[in-house]
């Protein structure tokens, strides 16, 4: 049976089940929607758990939320006992088994070169274990893939959204990110439509991200501004933008658009977005003194493909494609 058939079949049920009272679908009259990805797996309606929101003190302009807040100061010295009395109902623990510094686990494990092969993106996610970096960031095609690889390793699996361009419309994104998220993508990075922010339509760079925020419901969400390209005004609206919409985090390039994170552009993102919200910092990280000096600057997660050589304080030659 194709794809397809199986997608009417199950939107057929899905609706059946709503007018008869017995699936949860929000909002009166809101439409129910269903997405059936590559991988067979079914979204739809209001499945997906809700994150708390943060204390109001968290929200207030002066920041000052208390030093007992766990969602703005994280405990990571809790034992698992620890982390339940909080309200975990599952603990995930990542042991690296090779020697690495502290900024392991803030890296996404990079490869987006058109050309990478299976054995590579093998490769990419072995090392991901063996250091337990954040996530692998790979692309679409190979998200079932890194998945399967990963499972039960504690790293997350990370896919790019309208990459690199940005300039596929809002629903082409929504559906990319929702057939990832089928497919078995924990986080997704999307790019901004670049050409709008330029042009002052605002309106449509807003609609763009909240089209990805809406099918990405559970999941992590990062948006690409591509710094390189925007001035500092652009860069701030697009931040606040992304803020606005509900996204995870900002991040600043795509690797793929003529140039890289920058410190500045790392300290005008967290000013803008404040400390909630994440910044991610990519493009051109290829040692670990610039590495560290993007996290001074306020990036909590760095995009690169020269991740063992910086967590291992290697020196790197190569220059790596994408990130």
């Amino acid at each position: 049976m194709h794809e397809s058939e199986i997608r009417v079949i199950v939107e057929a049920v899905v609706r059946v089940l709503a007018e008869r009272g017995m699936l949860k679908t929000g909002a009166p009259g809101r439409e129910v929607k269903v997405t059936t990805g590559t991988a067979g797996k079914v979204f739809g309606g209001e499945w997906s758990p809700k994150k708390p929101a943060p204390p109001a003190s968290c929200l207030s302009e002066e920041k000052a939320c208390p030093p007992d807040c766990t969602q703005c100061h994280p405990h990571p010295d809790l034992t698992a006992d620890g982390l339940r009395e909080l309200g975990a109902a599952r603990v995930g623990i990542c042991r690296p088994t090779k020697d690495c510094n502290r900024i392991a686990p803030m890296v996404d494990h990079t490869l987006l070169k058109p050309g990478a092969t299976q054995e590579e993106i093998g490769k990419l996610c072995k090392e991901a274990r063996e250091y337990c970096f954040a996530s692998v960031c790979v692309n679409p095609s190979y998200v079932s893939l890194a998945a399967k690889l990963l499972a039960g390793s504690g790293v997350k699996v990370c896919t790019v959204v309208g990459f690199p361009l940005g300039s596929t419309t809002p629903t082409v994104k929504a559906i990319e990110a929702r057939d990832a998220m089928a497919n078995g993508a924990e986080e997704i990075d999307m790019v901004i439509n670049v050409g709008a922010l330029k042009s002052g339509n605002d309106a449509l760079v807003a609609d763009d991200i909240r089209a990805v925020r809406d099918a990405t419901r559970g999941k992590l969400l990062k948006v690409i501004l591509e710094t390189s390209l925007l001035t500092n005004d652009e860069k701030v609206r697009a931040c606040r933008m992304s803020k606005e919409a509900g996204a995870d985090f900002v991040k600043t390039s795509t690797g793929f658009g003529g140039g890289g994170a920058t410190v500045e552009d790392v300290k005008l993102m967290r000013e803008t977005v404040g400390p909630l919200l994440g910044v991610k910092a990519s493009g051109g990280i290829r040692d670990t003194a610039t590495a560290r000096a993007m996290i001074e600057a306020g990036a909590n997660r760095l995009g690169t493909s020269a991740s063992v050589a910086i967590v291992t304080d290697a020196k790197t030659g190569a220059k790596p494609q994408g990130y």
